[in-house]
């Protein structure tokens, strides 16, 4: 077994650190690119980019509040992030998967976050619907990193227990 360094898994805020440039990035693209809710079609019945803006939580919840709602997004963003930093840091060697998931929702979140203090808003961008019948929530980079993360935490509480078997 790899000896516990002193840093944990804090070598993989690199990853955190790709996934805010990336989505910053991205979302300065589009929101200088695009008119409010105009799509560009790039797969047809399937995937589009678009503009909007959200002001609440994931699929908009608390959206129509008076603006408070940024303001405790933000602070629950925060405690988030350090707790995630304190996390990793406190991780062993062998949990690389588990530094990952960390990585990518503290990169995640750290991009909306910074949508959320310097714009009033989560700038999104990314539409998946089917035909004109469906659409799913629009949304960004940090989102799709915040949920790839979620679920390989998921996926590693049922990947081993302590005495290395897999769990059923």
């Amino acid at each position: 077994m790899p000896k516990a360094s002193r840093y944990g898994r804090l070598a993989w805020l690199w990853l955190s650190l790709l996934v805010f440039v990336v989505d910053q990035a991205s979302k300065f693209y589009f929101d200088s690119s695009l008119s409010m809710y105009q799509q560009i079609v790039i797969i047809p019945d399937y995937f589009s980019w678009t503009l909007a803006y959200n002001t609440g939580a994931a699929f908009s919840f608390l959206a129509g509040a008076s603006g408070w709602q940024r303001w405790l997004f933000a602070a629950i963003a925060i405690a988030v992030s350090a707790v995630l930093v304190v996390w990793l840091k406190r991780l062993k060697p062998e949990e690389t998967w588990l530094a990952v998931a960390l990585a990518l929702v503290l990169g995640g979140a750290l991009g909306n976050l910074v949508d959320r203090v310097l714009l009033g808003h989560v700038v999104d961008f990314i539409l998946l619907h089917w035909q004109n019948r469906w659409y799913f929530p629009a949304f960004n980079f940090a989102d799709a990193a915040i949920t790839l993360g979620a679920i390989l935490l998921a996926l590693d509480m049922f990947k081993s227990n302590k005495s290395g078997e897999v769990a059923p």
